[in-house]
């Protein structure tokens, strides 16, 4: 957190990074991508850190709209969401179909948790038994939990599918090892992933009964730390 070095790292790496990126496309090299999404990552924290939060996320926006299709979008969307999303109304979720059974969404008057995950991810299996407590404890208080996802091209072990081929591998083998729960909708599109910034699964998005995002949460959260984001919305 010495924010003066880290702008003057941040920078130095964004003007070398974006000179490589005009001649050759952001993605010509994984190195690449890294040292770009890093640096923009960094510039927009030490911008916010320094008090200038506005900056940062016009800085964030910007940025997003000129590596929107690439592989750094999500992880610039992640950081504009973190310094302007909370206190806003919670933007729409997209759904092209449903993992498992098609259910509504009902959430208008609730206190809800958007539960970004993907099958292939380990945080997200430990991050799945402290929402099963949490909905126990409070579902009959207006609680719900949504849980989007995504496709990635690929089932166990890394082996390329088809998308028809990947959700039969999430519905069947995935579903019969690592069992989301029956009473969550599992709505399933790619917008999702870069509108909410999800280059960090799980990530967790709580919103109020006005509809209002109280919490963005890039990453895993332990029961106490989600509860107590929770419990005062109810």
């Amino acid at each position: 957190e010495d924010w003066d070095i880290a702008e003057k790292y941040g920078a130095e790496t964004y003007e070398a990074a974006t000179k490589l990126a005009a001649a050759h496309g952001v993605d010509f090299s994984p190195q690449l991508a890294t040292a770009l999404g890093a640096s923009i990552e960094v510039l927009g924290k030490a911008y916010a850190a320094t008090g200038d939060r506005a900056a940062a996320a016009q800085f964030l926006y910007d940025e997003r709209a000129n590596y929107r299709g690439t592989s750094i979008e999500t992880r610039i969307q992640k950081n504009y969401l973190l310094v302007s999303i909370e206190g806003k109304p919670m933007p729409p979720l997209a759904v092209d179909r449903f993992i498992g059974e098609r259910m509504p969404i009902e959430t208008e008057g609730k206190v809800a948790v958007f539960y970004f995950w993907a099958h292939w991810c380990s945080d997200c299996k430990i991050q799945k038994a402290a929402l099963i407590e949490l909905h126990e404890r409070y579902a009959d208080k207006g609680l719900v939990i949504v849980g989007p996802t995504a496709l990635f091209g690929y089932a166990e072990g890394g082996r390329p599918t088809t998308p028809e081929q990947e959700i039969a591998y999430i519905d069947g083998p995935w579903q019969e090892q690592y069992p989301l729960p029956g009473w969550m909708p599992k709505p399933l599109s790619q917008k999702n992933w870069s509108n909410f910034g999800v280059s960090t699964t799980p990530t967790l998005v709580v919103v109020d009964r006005q509809g209002i995002v109280r919490l963005y949460h890039p990453g895993k959260m332990p029961l106490a730390e989600l509860e107590a984001a929770v419990k005062p919305l109810l």
